[in-house]
């Protein structure tokens, strides 16, 4: 019996054992134990320091610096022979330059910024292109070192810098309130233009020479952001699918109609083709219907009708781009010209300072595409559309991996009206369309609508940001 119970005792003391061995392969688990955490450092990926975030910015930078640097030298060693020579002040647009993008990235960094550093980059590019362009055509007032002129760039760029800070990590939101008065400030501007404004070649200007009127690119495009975000379910219903939503769009459609006889007054049918496009494209990117396409080809069929046959100044534009040789001396002047001078520059093109661009009027706002396509070449004139064409698909991206409707459809209109713009620009140049008197962003002289591009880059800048 005695035997009988000792039998299970030793069963009981085997137990322990095999605790004991347990416990002399808990530090193999504990080794093991200490490499998960390692795979999940691996896993995950820390946040990326601000420096880092934005060495891409800072490594465009230095390239687009050091072409202009050496576009510069070129532009000033290729002056004529009588000319007064080289001295300090022929310097300032590089040095203006320089010291916009050094304010940019160092601003940026000081603040931690995390917009997109790639279309800050683009912009240094197409910016640097526009310096280029105007030291070649001697735009800049040199003899007075204070005019205002000489530092549109640095302004623009000290405008966009606030802009994106003032509405990043969100705040861009604030200005979703702003829609009415938005649409309210572009109806009085227009009319105070009207009442105000001195019309020369066509346009209306301001007292000073500014077009006020380039504001209304930002403020239509809040107006519209506003305006869907609020009637986006009625705008997505589905329960009419040919016929769109007439109760909700019919303010809508009564603001455009007045908008566009403003325009029409004002002679100003290029900006009315820019905020046109931008409604049609916000609607569809709102609704998701493509039946706003359709109409909106319907009516830009209607309205180029009415145009051809009831304005005078859209009838002389239309003329002179079905054949500018029937008045090559008058409406056909600046587009044979224009012509010329690229068929002139070729492939590779004249070189810096070898061109005749003073032919073309107006080369250095409207038409600096044909002196880039002169002394650039075709491959110039590639390499800035394709600059161009990053810029916006950059700036589409950002639309899309916004997570709240208004942020979104604002994004894609401010992109929308560069890309309108720039269309219209090379387009009128190069005679696919009817010549607008649109300028090239960020690369032709002026001052309302550098600005203007400025300021926008600087709302996308914080959208892209997010709410971070």
């Amino acid at each position: 019996m005695a035997a009988k119970k000792k039998a299970p005792g030793k069963s009981r003391k085997k137990a322990p054992a095999k605790k004991a061995s347990g416990k002399r392969k808990s530090p193999a688990k504990k080794a093991s134990g200490k490499r998960k955490p390692t795979r999940k450092k691996s896993g995950t990926t820390k946040p990326v320091g601000i420096r880092d975030f934005r060495r891409v910015e800072g490594r465009l930078f230095l390239w687009c610096s050091l072409s202009v640097v050496i576009g510069t030298l070129l532009l000033l060693g290729a002056r004529p022979a009588d000319a007064p020579p080289v001295q300090a002040v022929h310097f300032l647009p590089l040095v203006a330059y320089l010291g916009s993008l050094l304010f940019l990235h160092g601003v940026f960094l000081l603040f931690r910024f995390r917009g997109d550093p790639v279309l800050t980059g683009l912009m240094a590019f197409l910016a640097g292109t526009g310096v280029l362009a105007q030291t070649r055509m001697n735009t800049f007032n040199l003899e007075q070192v204070l005019d205002p002129g000489n530092f549109m760039l640095p302004a623009g760029v000290v405008l966009m810098v606030l802009t994106a800070l003032l509405l990043r990590k969100g705040r861009y939101l604030l200005l979703k309130p702003m829609a009415g008065l938005s649409a309210l400030g572009a109806i009085g501007i227009m009319g105070l233009l009207l009442a105000i404004g001195t019309r020369y070649r066509g346009a209306i200007f301001a007292p000073g020479g500014m077009t006020p009127s380039e504001i209304l690119k930002i403020l239509i495009v809040i107006f519209l952001a506003g305006f869907l975000t609020r009637e986006i379910k009625s705008i997505r219903d589905r329960s009419h699918p040919v016929l769109p939503p007439f109760r909700v769009l019919f303010p809508l459609a009564f603001y455009w109609g007045l908008l566009t006889v403003l325009l029409v007054l004002q002679r100003d049918l290029g900006l009315f083709v820019i905020l046109s496009t931008v409604l049609v494209l916000m609607l569809f990117l709102a609704s998701g219907r493509w039946q706003y396409l359709v109409y909106a080809g319907l009516a830009a069929g209607a309205f180029a009708f009415l145009t051809f046959h009831f304005l005078d100044h859209g009838q002389r534009r239309l003329l002179a781009w079905q054949d500018p040789f029937s008045d090559p001396a008058g409406g056909g002047w600046q587009v044979l010209q224009a012509l010329s001078g690229m068929y002139a520059g070729g492939l590779w093109g004249t070189g810096f300072g070898a061109g005749n661009p003073g032919q073309v009027p107006i080369a250095a706002s409207d038409f600096v595409y044909a002196v880039i396509g002169e002394e650039m070449g075709f491959v110039g004139c590639v390499v800035v559309v394709v600059a161009y064409l990053f810029f916006f698909v950059r700036g589409y991206r950002i639309s899309r991996a916004v997570g709240d409707p208004f942020g979104s459809l604002l994004a894609a209109g401010l992109v929308t009206v560069l890309a309108v713009q720039t269309f219209l620009n090379i387009a009128g140049v190069t005679k696919l369309v009817p010549v607008t008197g649109i300028t090239l962003p960020f690369i032709s002289q002026g001052g309302s609508s550098l600005i203007t591009s400025f300021v926008s880059l600087g709302i996308l800048l914080a959208v892209s940001q997010g709410r971070k």
